[in-house]
């Protein structure tokens, strides 16, 4: 764990512990931010040099990403033994290690859990990947899309009789990635308590994505869910769990799936629909177009003020700018100012240990040995390290 000088300076329940992050990628970058946010301290190794793979972004281009908010960088050539060396010295003094190669980089460059693990038993190892370190296509490059592709759930994305439609980055980098390595970082250092042992964690995007729909798979062997996309109760399917267009252009979610707020929404709308045929499915295409016409009287924030507050589940579908100036979200600070700019506040939130604005990203220009300093690194190894130019100073 970190000295108690640094744990008393972070709060945040995880206050005191120590993350590397050597991730590369934005899902793993991803668990560090959420480890950070936290409380962690998170020392993220930036390569001096391109990706051992040639690939991934250079350190210029990953500056000022919004995922490496809350914590330090240092620069280090991971080419060459001095370079290595001082990553290993850092390992020595660390909780967590995250790390994002495709498998079998980390052994290459001499950093695989086997040689970490020696040089500290109580590492919690995590391995953000893709497509997991096993299987044959775990050597594959590949992208979120690619991902939940292979998970079963990008087919059900979309509407009717259109091409399936990604979500961004969002179920395979971010919930079924960078989450799922976070709460596998929780569980090991959980169990490490009691072991006093550390483990390599294998966090797989495809794994992650899978088991973020283990809710439709049980609704798929009960019969209560098809694979025909935009179809069903929860994809879009249903006229009271859409998306309605206003007068304005703009958008309202409507999610009133229990009976009780359906009978309200109708009510409100003052539409000729029966609430008591509401999962009656030859009902829904006239009750969607009856919706459709209503919503189009009115612009979308009018809607917003007759209905907010009421039990009819509707809610305005606001764009990523206008989200943080939501009266509801301004209320919680589910965003908060960093750097000039509003992004989403740390989650999520604690009675006693609670957590902090985080700070901005670390820019390139800043980067030099003062987080070594308060990782006690070894003095030798980080003045041969910048001898060696391995180590930006």
């Amino acid at each position: 764990m970190a000295d108690d000088l640094v744990a008393s300076s972070r709060p945040g329940p995880l206050s005191g512990l120590r993350v590397l992050d050597i991730s590369c990628v934005a899902p793993g970058a991803f668990a560090a931010m959420m480890l950070g946010d936290l409380g962690a301290d998170v020392l993220r190794v930036d390569r001096a040099q391109p990706s051992p793979e040639g690939t991934g972004p250079g350190t210029a281009e990953r500056g000022r990403d919004v995922c490496h908010r809350g914590r330090r960088a240092i620069a280090v050539d991971l080419k060459k033994p001095t370079g290595i060396a001082l990553v290993l010295d850092l390992i020595g003094r660390t909780d967590v290690l995250l790390e994002g190669f495709r498998p079998g980089v980390m052994e290459r460059l001499g950093l695989g859990p086997e040689v970490c693990l020696n040089r500290n038993p109580r590492l919690v190892y995590g391995r953000m990947t893709g497509w997991g370190q096993s299987g044959e296509l775990a050597h594959a490059p590949g992208h979120d899309i690619n991902y939940i592709a292979l998970a079963g759930v990008l087919h059900g994305l979309g509407q009717p009789g259109s091409r399936p439609r990604p979500p961004a980055n969002l179920l395979g980098d971010f919930g079924g990635g960078g989450m799922l390595l976070a709460f596998g970082v929780a569980c090991a250092l959980f169990e490490r308590d009691r072991s006093g042992q550390g483990q390599v964690i294998d966090a797989a995007m495809v794994d992650g994505a899978a088991l973020l729909s283990t809710f439709l798979h049980g609704w798929l062997e009960r019969g209560d869910w098809c694979d025909e996309r935009g179809v069903n109760l929860l994809d879009g399917g249903a006229p009271f769990y859409d998306t309605y267009e206003t007068a304005d252009g703009r958008y309202l979610a409507v999610g009133a799936v229990e009976p009780k707020f359906y009978a309200e929404l109708v009510s409100r709308l003052e539409i000729d629909v029966d609430a008591a045929q509401q999962n009656n499915r030859a009902t829904w295409a006239a009750t969607r177009a009856k919706m459709a016409d209503a919503f189009r009287r009115r612009t979308r924030d009018e809607w917003s003020a007759l209905l907010d507050g009421t039990e009819t589940c509707v809610a305005p579908v606001l764009t990523m700018r206008e989200a943080p100036h939501h009266p509801h979200n301004a209320d919680r600070s589910t965003f908060v100012e960093v750097d000039g700019y509003p992004q989403p506040a740390p989650a999520p939130r604690f009675s006693r240990t609670p957590a902090k604005t985080p700070s901005p990203p670390p820019p390139t220009v800043r980067r030099g040995t003062e987080p070594l300093i308060q990782w006690q690194a070894d003095a030798a190894l980080v003045h041969a390290a910048i001898a060696a130019g391995a180590l930006a100073p």
